[in-house]
């Protein structure tokens, strides 16, 4: 059973207070001026927040996501200043951590997670701001040591098994993700970017994941190193959103098995088609029920829809539009969705609004 610090237990009941209130704010406009005052919305004035509703703290992954896309906005300066700021207070408290709460105290959601690590470094590197890596470049090395240590098997060459370690799907139990690996992955051609000392340089970590993580036969990566017979989401979009891989024969191939698997409907995207309760963490599972499973998750699907966006264009429109009307339906941009396409509600806790993520729709 997972263990919850204070940190987690006053995120827990902000999260659950705000449940109890009825609605979402209504931005007016169309998806797309919608979309536009949702990101303005989460600068507050020192870092891009999560969202405008209850994740209003700094998540290293959520801000991953959305930095190229919050450049391409014109928020170049706002994305600088937000590395900048975070970059002290991780430094001040020793560590990178999957969060900054709104007290600005650095946690990690549940256990240290390799994304952590790789977003900033990519971030930083779609910034070019060398300058930032120059002043804690002591630091981000200390850091890129420990991560090594404590996530990376040397003798696999790929994430740990065995070990705690979180990710974007942090109420489950995973050993050695494909999305982890590709954090890693990326993370190392992102280090030898900017000419860092790189502990994972020697380890041919595409070739790697490739061999003990892609189903040839089925056509789709693995969630992770048990390779059981499912299709997961996330282990299909990462390996190309991240760079690692960019063959639009594979790529075609995980979108075909994705579709197959119907982890796009009503519209994207989902988990996995079924709960893998086995390997929920206690007591999310309990609180917050299929959160990580068959729901449907507004995160994954700009990536996606951008990578659908490359093989096959008419696919591409129909699931921007499908996306428009539920962003003008609720007025919002929402984080999560039941199976059937309703907003994600339980007695503790309803789906966030105002994501940052609208950032991701605005490029597509």
């Amino acid at each position: 059973m997972m263990i919850l610090g204070i940190s987690h237990i006053k995120e827990g009941l902000r999260f659950a207070k705000r449940a109890l209130k009825p609605g979402f704010r209504k931005y007016k406009g169309n998806a797309e001026e919608i979309c536009r005052q949702i990101v303005r919305d989460c600068w507050n004035g020192s870092y891009f927040q999560v969202s405008a509703g209850h994740f209003t703290g700094f998540y290293m992954r959520d801000f991953g996501w959305c930095a190229e896309s919050l450049l391409k906005l014109g928020y170049k300066d706002k994305v600088r200043k937000t590395l900048a700021n975070v970059l002290m207070i991780y430094k001040g408290q020793g560590r990178l951590t999957t969060m900054i709460t709104p007290e600005k105290k650095a946690v990690d959601v549940f256990a240290i997670s390799p994304d952590t690590i790789a977003y900033l470094f990519r971030s930083l590197r779609l910034a070019k701001a060398r300058e930032l890596v120059r002043e804690h470049e002591d630091f981000l090395a200390e850091q890129v040591n420990y991560y090594f240590s404590k996530c990376f098997d040397t003798e696999r060459g790929m994430i740990k098994t065995g070990v705690s370690l979180s990710s974007m799907k942090d109420h489950l139990r995973r050993e050695s993700s494909t999305y982890n690996n590709c954090m890693i992955a990326m993370l190392s051609t992102d280090i030898d970017y900017f000419k860092m000392p790189n502990p994972f340089r020697e380890f041919d970590i595409k070739k790697n994941i490739k061999e003990n993580l892609w189903n040839d036969e089925g056509g789709f990566f693995y969630d992770d190193l048990r390779r059981l017979n499912y299709v997961a989401g996330d282990a299909n979009v990462f390996p190309f959103f991240c760079g690692v891989f960019d063959s639009k024969k594979i790529l075609r191939r995980c979108i075909g098995v994705i579709r197959r698997e119907g982890l796009d409907k009503p519209f994207p995207l989902k988990y996995t088609k079924f709960r893998l309760k086995k390997y929920e963490i206690a007591p999310v599972k309990w609180l917050t029920p299929n959160y990580e499973g068959t729901s449907i998750w507004s995160h994954m699907a700009m990536p996606y829809i951008k990578l659908v966006k490359k093989i096959d264009l008419d696919l591409y429109k129909k699931y921007k539009e499908a996306y428009s009307k539920i962003i003008e339906k609720h007025g919002n941009y929402l984080e999560v969705f039941e199976p059937n396409g309703r907003p994600y509600k339980r007695l503790l806790y309803k789906t966030d609004e105002s994501m940052l993520w609208a950032a991701n729709y605005l490029t597509l």
